[in-house]
């Protein structure tokens, strides 16, 4: 910690209860002016619990707070902002009804007579924030416009348009490419030069060694250690976070694919409609795609399963042509896609973990048209055991879980149901060490029955490490698909920026 006689920030003996569960249990933490806390633990350890205390959007039911040595009680997230607090969610915190600059300063708008918006003014002064994030889209965009990488810059531009001396950053990178990464973690470490403390969330550990001055560790609500600096290797936080080591992280093919299965031929998402794609996918395999943000991996998903209306391509399952005009005829034939948001299209987080994994399935569960809830019970119960959900029980609601057992409810639903085609859209966004080993030997296990698996991700370790092949797209079209031998950083960044790679095979032609 840099030197200074009081800390900017003390949280001493932190606790909060919700129903059945004790999210914090005598929590401590401290961070100085001008330094970088990096926070971490497993997916349920109480990382974004006690940061929604100190943002003030929960209460604490024991504890203290200081600041700059004085006790304060943050009763909402107002009196946070006042205190020089900003709060980065790992969800995104946005209206996408309304502009860019709107965003940047919703509740805080400059006024004119009668009380009207300054519109030109709010404009002018959000421009140098997108600036200075490297955002380049105009103020007046919607937000429903942007790729939740550019709606989560927008979040950043408004934490620091409010001059804040303490920024909560809650997986600010999970789902930024590698070049918004970089330009995020430099700007980090030039705001902790200008005296700003940050509280950074990752379980990308890498970025930690390249901003944080220690590191705190949380493991089931409590406080397991913590790492200067140069402590901080990858094996010591993982060892604080889970309590014991993780072998065979990635989980490999030990059984040659099949022939091709799933066959995918001039697919157009309404992003790109001038650029069919193409591909092939075997029986145990995992296909990944890779590609900058805007390269139309997701858009591609989307269409395949008929989100976006019925699909325009020709869709084989072995010899049987498909029809999917809606997500209905995909669920049908065993097509299923785990979203890349899944608070907003993953899950129904009002309703419990039962009725969640349930949900597309119904008329399974259902005699005389009565849904038969000790069945449901069960279902769900075993994907909660197979999944290790961290949950009292099947009937919690999906809102009081952490993002990565949010996740695992989202697989659950699909699991039971055996599925032929399982579109994984980055499976791991936000999700720990631990139960990232648990998705990846899932997967495989998934393979190893017989299933395709297709895995779009930001992630090129996880891309590199967990495919069996990679297809690389650029601008809504297959720019090459490596084979593993093949798969490397360079080449798959180079097919991402739509250049060729001699080891690269063409995808199949329009």
């Amino acid at each position: 910690m840099p030197a200074t006689s009081t800390p900017l920030l003390e949280m001493r003996g932190i606790c909060k209860r919700f129903p059945g569960v004790v999210a914090l249990d005598g929590v401590t933490l401290d961070i100085a002016p001008g330094e970088v806390l990096a926070l971490v633990g497993e997916n349920g350890a109480g990382k974004s619990t006690l940061m929604k205390i100190l943002g003030g959007v929960y209460q604490p039911d024991g504890g203290e707070i200081r600041v700059n040595g004085t006790p304060v009680t943050i009763h909402n997230v107002t009196d946070a902002m006042q205190l020089g607090i900003a709060f980065i969610h790992q969800e995104l915190n946005v209206l996408p009804n309304l502009d860019v600059a709107a965003n940047v300063f919703l509740g805080r708008e400059p006024r004119v007579g009668l009380g009207l918006i300054n519109r030109k003014k709010i404009h002018a002064d959000a421009a140098p924030f997108l600036k200075r994030l490297g955002l380049d889209v105009a103020t007046n965009t919607r937000l429903d416009r942007l790729s939740i990488a550019q709606q989560q810059l927008v979040e950043i531009a408004k934490a620091l348009s409010l001059k804040a001396r303490i920024i909560i950053m809650d997986e600010p990178t999970s789902s930024l490419t590698l070049s918004e990464t970089n330009r995020l973690l430099e700007l980090v470490c030039e705001l902790r030069d200008q005296g700003v403390s940050i509280i950074y969330i990752s379980h990308r550990l890498g970025e930690l060694d390249r901003c944080a001055n220690r590191v705190l560790v949380l493991r089931d609500g409590k406080n397991a250690g913590q790492l200067s600096h140069e402590e901080a290797t990858h094996d010591r936080m993982i060892s604080l976070m889970v309590g014991r080591e993780i072998k065979s992280f990635y989980v490999k093919s030990e059984t040659p694919t099949t022939p091709a299965f799933l066959r995918v031929r001039n697919i157009q998402s309404p992003m790109y409609p001038d650029q069919p794609v193409s591909f092939d996918a075997a029986k145990g395999e995992i296909l990944g795609f890779a590609g900058l943000v805007g390269a139309g991996r997701s858009e591609m998903a989307k269409t395949l399963v008929g989100l976006d209306g019925p699909t325009n391509a020709e869709v084989w399952l072995g010899s049987q042509q498909l029809s999917i005009r809606s997500p209905r005829d995909s669920i049908g034939h065993g097509i299923y896609l785990v979203p890349e948001d899944r608070r907003g299209t993953g899950v129904v987080v009002g309703m419990s973990i039962r009725e969640n994994i349930t949900l597309p399935s119904l008329p399974r569960f259902a005699r005389l048209g009565l849904i038969q809830r000790s069945r449901e019970r069960k279902v769900a119960e075993e994907q909660i055991a197979s999944l290790k959900v961290k949950t009292p029980g099947a009937e919690t609601l999906v809102v009081n879980l952490s993002g990565g057992n949010q996740q695992k409810v989202v697989l659950g639903k699909w699991l039971a149901m055996q599925p032929k085609v399982m579109i994984l859209d980055e499976p791991t966004r936000g999700i720990d060490v631990g139960a990232k080993a648990e998705i990846y030997r899932l997967m495989r296990a998934l393979a190893a029955q017989g299933a395709v698996i297709l895995m779009i991700s930001s992630d090129m370790e996880e891309v590199l490490h967990v495919s069996d092949r990679v297809a690389v797209m650029h601008e809504g079209k297959i720019t090459g698909v490596l084979e593993r031998p093949d798969c490397s950083e360079e080449n798959i960044m180079q097919l991402a920026m739509g250049r060729t790679v001699p080891a690269a095979k063409l995808p199949f032609a329009a």
